[in-house]
């Protein structure tokens, strides 16, 4: 490694199932992960929770209205700006992190998911920036969480928090 060159980075979620460990995509979604790794840095994502879960397609977290003294409706909040898509060729399979948005392609914020199974049809319309590399046990856990109500009856029947987001050195 040349002297300019920093060392990559992962990030550890803490959630109260487990750890899991996500590795990032820069060069396909570099704007992406620098929100994602800002927003860690500054605690945005400690104390939220996974409000949305669909076993065999994904688990979704990151809005700040899950955050235990919040009132806005889970699904909803954001870090008050948007982000414009980093679409790219990296596929939605099992473990791949990727943006949430509503149907503007250029509305991500903050909320992203993890795939808990093959979800390829989203390819190319949401920016996939990493993928899981620890904590396959602890996916399955949160994907496992009894959940109804909601549209989509995705909304989990207990808190599964995500305590916090820590950026560290990839090992």
């Amino acid at each position: 490694m040349s002297q300019n060159q920093t060392p990559s980075e992962q990030a550890v979620l803490k959630t109260s199932l487990g750890e899991m460990t996500v590795a990032f995509w820069p060069d396909v979604a570099p704007k992406t992960v620098e929100n994602f790794k800002t927003l860690a840095r500054k605690g945005f994502y400690d104390g939220t929770a996974f409000h949305r879960i669909i076993k065999g397609f994904m688990v979704q977290g990151g809005c700040p209205n899950t955050k235990m003294d919040r009132n806005g409706v889970p699904g909803t909040g954001g870090p008050g700006y948007q982000i414009k898509a980093e679409f790219n060729a990296k596929s939605h399979v099992k473990g791949v992190l990727s943006m949430a948005r509503s149907s503007n392609p250029d509305s991500a914020g903050s909320q992203f998911f993890i795939c808990h199974g093959d979800a390829r049809f989203l390819d190319r319309q949401y920016t996939a920036f990493g993928e899981l590399v620890g904590g396959e046990d602890v996916l399955e856990k949160i994907a496992n969480v009894a959940t109804g109500g909601g549209g989509e009856n995705s909304t989990p029947q207990q808190r599964v928090a995500l305590e916090s987001v820590k950026i560290v050195a990839a090992t």
